[in-house]
């Protein structure tokens, strides 16, 4: 039976972070559930506060003497060096502002009770996206119900009761200020901080909120509320119903548009809606179709208990907390995840920040950015084979709007052409330069260069590798053709470097380094994809004469005594295996190089090198590195250990709503502790365990799909369907450990000879329609390859021992 695409809460929200999130990709609505005093927390993607950036001066003339410093091992005064130059001409990299992602306001709603409540419930539909809140008073049902129309733009709410009388007060108000955040607990803000002011306008039926930056945007909404049968009424700058059947409120947002011309503009939209008793469920029927039709390209059956599924969040997390995770809370927060990232990301808006997006707080932890260096490419990661490839085409557009500034920095920190990425961005179109020693770090554009290439092998669309992949692709192979320079022996020279975030275990050492493994990888990765897909199109020969040339030079990775894979080629820097980050297994995971049929040998030693991690215990881990850390278990085949991750995640690092969070704020010792002084909201382990998920499920290449390659004990019997692969084929896949039964569809979207691998050794294998070629593989009894044409589904039926492979 298919997870249920419905939770629940058993109680109210008194924090933004732990309240009921709806969206449309662009605005979404945080919802905290209170029956007296709801709050309603309204974001739309663009509303950041804005610094005027300076232009970093050109110091890439100063490049030879770092490099001379790391030559010779000075690599403390190395760390800081470029960082220091700048500050020498007068740019302060650490104090140029991230703009802050911040509110637009909130819709405040007043009831008063007339006997205690029972029953009550706060709910999330992720397969509709509408959020209900519902409790009895007396013998009378109230139900509060909300969405974010992807049809509309707007917000919708209906408030009902089945006694047929409802009254309500209104408030639109901006958010309050909070003075000491989650992350700043050493500030304290108050609103001199905010430099933004708020007017808000209220009429019968109607409500207008502008906002005003003290760099003199603006940025507000408009409210709109009727109510069949009853009294809508403005006083003392609220809004006051009674004796309604029922109330509908609608908003829509406007962001960077000046108020005077955007508010009749909103308001006359609004008004044309001609909005009755029946305009809610009309407008969720239009919103839902467009929803649904993206949430429902998936569907998962880990086989939980049917009682668990039914349960609260809160009961769940408790269940969990005490040490037996329920394989319901990791059905729900997979679809959770995936609800999330349709509601936060969608074609011509914005990409999903640290947060989605959400957001109650002026000063978000880490300005609720774009991190380059992990984050928001593992926003993306369950993205393509999650089958929503459509919500990642916000993330190329901005950082193709950031092209511009992106080559400005390599041309003043390195003198080379093509990009150089910062490790954090907020703005689309902003890349500015911050300091410290990730100054030295030169892969940030090329890890954001994944996804580019990935989305071809998904969708296998030529014109967006032609016009957008190559393109950008093409960019940062231009920097490391300027950036590397040959040393002995004729291999290039990453120098500087650096593997986010360790350092080597050498007397001084820093995050400044030499010939980082994961500098080498990324470069390799997106050499070897640019000359893919420029062969594929029969474009750039020379270039691609070039590159396979620079590829042939790139240093071979290396493994130490103990058989790991060496964090850094240079034999001068020893690992440190003391570190939560696991840079250096960027080739085997994200990347795709490194595979056990592949490389044996480099497949083996980045186990080694994952298990040497381990002596550093669970106290150094987060929520978005166990998430990170499923991923890498599952390319490991090791699904109990992928799962195990997971499971932890969801014991630490998990709220109310099933936000993820940076760490487990309780310091119970499973995870690292921060201290402060609240749980910090990170979204991208929401995504992450969504992609660690599919990465146990379903494994693809462009000519290789992987059954259950990480299927854990505990999940028996399940299904998948719906999983897209770089191999253009969409995979569904149902088993049964107990009986050895395993049933594949194979649904392709260009012929094809597919590689397929299943759990063990083939004892049985029957492909319908029977004219099916299928023949065996010199990789092993594992593998078969099967025939396939465009359009023509296959379905597969396998008798195998699981969990037997060679």
């Amino acid at each position: 039976m298919q997870a249920p695409a419905t939770m629940h809460n058993a109680q109210p929200a008194t924090r933004w972070e732990d309240a009921t999130p709806v969206g449309n990709g662009s605005i979404g609505a945080l919802i905290y559930g209170n029956i007296c005093h709801e709050t309603i927390v309204l974001n739309h993607e663009s509303l950041w506060i804005y610094h005027d950036k300076p232009e970093p001066p050109d110091i890439s003339g100063t490049v030879p003497e770092l490099r001379e410093m790391l030559a010779n091992g000075e690599w403390s005064f190395a760390d800081m060096f470029l960082d220091f130059m700048l500050r020498e001409k007068g740019y302060d990299a650490n104090q140029v502002h991230k703009d802050n992602y911040h509110p637009s306001f909130n819709v405040r709603v007043d009831m008063e009770p007339s006997a205690p409540f029972t029953g009550y419930r706060r709910e999330l539909d992720m397969a509709t996206g509408e959020a209900r809140v519902s409790w009895t008073e007396g013998r009378a049902r109230h139900t509060r119900r909300c969405f974010v129309s992807r049809a509309s733009d707007l917000f919708c709410m209906r408030i009902s009761c089945d006694s047929g009388d409802v009254g309500c007060k209104l408030v639109a108000e901006k958010c309050p200020l909070v003075e000491q955040n989650a992350h700043s607990k050493d500030k304290r803000y108050t609103w001199d901080d905010v430099p933004i002011t708020f007017e808000v306008m209220v009429g019968p039926g109607w409500f207008h909120v502008t906002g005003t930056y003290k760099s003199g945007g603006q940025f507000g909404g408009v409210g709109h509320v009727v109510a069949p049968g009853g009294r809508v009424s403005a006083v003392a700058g609220r809004m006051e119903v009674a004796g309604a059947r029922e109330v509908v409120v609608v908003v829509k947002l406007f962001a960077n548009e000046a108020a005077a011309s955007a508010i009749p503009r909103v308001e006359g939209e609004l008004a044309g809606m001609h909005l009755d008793g029946s305009s809610y469920d009309v407008l969720l029927r239009e919103h839902a179709a467009l929803h649904q039709a993206l949430y429902d390209r998936l569907e998962i059956d880990l086989g939980a208990d049917p009682a668990d599924r039914q349960k609260s969040n809160e009961q769940l997390l408790l269940d969990a907390y005490d040490g037996d995770v329920p394989t319901a809370l990791v059905e729900r927060m997979f679809l959770y995840g995936r609800y999330l990232l349709v509601s936060s990301s969608r074609p011509g808006g914005w990409p999903a920040n640290l947060q989605g997006v959400w957001n109650g707080y002026y000063f978000p932890p880490w300005a609720s950015d774009y991190h380059n260096d992990e984050n928001v490419q593992m926003n993306y990661w369950a993205a393509l084979p999650g089958n929503l490839a459509e919500t990642t085409l916000p993330y190329f557009d901005f950082y193709e709007a950031c092209l511009p500034e992106c080559r400005r920095n390599a041309r003043v920190l390195y003198g080379c052409r093509g990009i150089f990425a910062p490790i954090a961005q907020t703005m689309k179109g902003v890349a500015s330069l911050y300091g410290g020693p990730w100054l030295n770090w030169v892969s940030g554009a090329g890890w954001l260069g994944q996804l580019f290439y990935d989305f071809w092998r998904f969708t296998r669309d030529d014109a967006f590798l032609r016009d957008r992949a190559i393109p950008y692709l093409r960019e940062v192979a231009a920097f490391y053709e300027d950036f590397l320079v040959e040393g002995p022996g004729g291999k290039v020279v990453f120098s500087p470097s650096l593997s986010p975030e360790n350092v080597p275990s050498v007397k001084g050492a820093s995050l400044a380094t030499v010939n980082a493994t994961m500098d080498v990888a990324v470069a390799r990765e997106v050499l070897s994809t640019l000359v893919a897909g420029c062969e594929r199109l029969g474009i750039e020969a020379d270039g691609v004469a070039r590159w396979n040339a620079l590829i042939a030079k790139l240093p071979a990775y290396e493994v130490n005594a103990d058989g790991a894979i060496k964090e850094w080629i240079d034999p001068r820097l020893p690992d440190n295996y003391h570190h939560r980050h696991l840079s250096h297994v960027y080739p085997l995971f994200p990347g795709l190089e490194i595979t056990r049929e592949g490389d044996p040998r480099l497949y083996a030693a980045c186990r080694v090198a994952v298990e040497k991690r381990l002596v550093i215990g669970q106290e150094s881990q987060s929520g978005w590195s166990l998430a990170h850390m499923s991923n890498i278990w599952a390319r490991l085949h090791d699904g109990d250990h992928a799962l195990g991750c997971i499971e932890t995640l969801a014991r630490s690092c998990v709220g109310p709503n099933l936000f993820t969070y940076h760490n487990d704020w309780r310091h119970m010792g499973i995870t690292l502790y921060w201290n402060f002084i609240d749980k910090i909201f990170q979204i991208d382990a929401n995504f992450g365990l969504v992609a660690g998920v599919l990465e146990m499920l379903v494994f693809s290449r462009e000519n290789e799909i992987s059954i259950l390659p990480a299927l854990p004990k505990k999940w028996k019997r399940g299904y998948i369907s719906g999983v897209a692969t770089r191999a253009g084929v969409v995979v569904s896949v149902e088993w049964d450990v107990g009986i050895k039964h395993l049933r594949i569809e194979l649904s392709p979207k260009l012929d094809t000879n597919m590689t397929i691998q299943v759990p063990g050794p083939v004892a049985s294998f029957s492909a319908f329609p029977e004219s099916t070629q299928v023949s065996s593989s010199s990789l092993g009894k594992e593998f078969k390859i099967v025939s396939l044409r465009a359009g023509k589904a296959v379905e597969i039926e396998i008798v195998t021992v699981f969990g037997t492979r060679s």
